[in-house]
């Protein structure tokens, strides 16, 4: 008797995870002991925070290698990826290291020793290359005042310059800045697809809640100049 063969059928395509937004770890005068939780996600989960118990949970391993599909290595005609940010107005002048995802799928940030240096997610594109590029840093650490602490400062139409890893350098000019709950991050905003060649610069802001966790996020909106 002959077996009819069954129809193979591929698997369906696996979606491509979204980032979610990254948990950033800051310190404040109303909590110069524990470590206190700024989180950008859009869930208020314990495992989405640092726990208050470690001294080092705002502490992120930064990944080397690229994810969510976009490469870290440089493309013929594009940018390099970015090894320093300069925001004159503000005072800021700092190295930018890669960070990718965490296991949770928040996106990580650097650790608290490294608060004078931003992070770049290299999920998404490199500064000034089409799309969202985003750059992370703290207010504060546990070590004190971070690279992003006058954030709150720049004004519209400040520059931003980023200078890639073969010297040339792209510049940014300020078109706008948010401050949103934690509770409510507008990812899509952030991460989400865009013809332009924009900028983000993400950091923690606004009052302490009951915990000691900064309860918003300063999000800072920029297009290449």
């Amino acid at each position: 008797m002959t077996r009819t063969p069954r129809p193979h059928h591929s698997p369906p395509p696996r979606p491509r995870r979204r980032p979610r937004p990254p948990v950033l770890a800051c310190w404040g005068l109303a909590a110069l002991i524990a470590v206190t939780g700024c989180s950008a996600t859009s869930e208020a989960s314990p495992t989405n925070r640092p726990a208050a118990a470690a001294p080092h949970s705002d502490t992120a391993s930064p990944s080397a290698s690229p994810v969510g599909g976009h490469s870290a290595s440089p493309v013929e005609g594009e940018p390099g990826a970015p090894v320093q940010l300069s925001i004159p107005s503000i005072g800021v002048r700092s190295e930018v290291m890669r960070l990718g995802l965490n296991a949770d799928g928040t996106v990580e940030v650097p650790p608290a020793e490294k608060g004078m240096t931003t992070g770049w997610y290299t999920g998404g594109p490199v500064p000034g290359a089409r799309g969202p590029a985003v750059l992370i840093g703290h207010n504060e650490t546990r070590n004190g005042r971070a690279v992003f602490h006058d954030l709150k400062k720049i004004a519209k139409g400040a520059d931003i310059a980023v200078r890639d890893e073969r010297g040339s350098v792209v510049h940014f000019k300020v078109t706008g800045r948010e401050t949103v709950g934690k509770t409510e991050f507008p990812t899509e905003r952030v991460y989400g697809r865009t013809k332009g060649r924009v900028l983000r610069l993400i950091t923690c802001d606004g009052a302490f809640d009951a915990q000691g966790h900064p309860v918003d996020n300063l999000i800072v909106y920029a297009i290449r100049g």
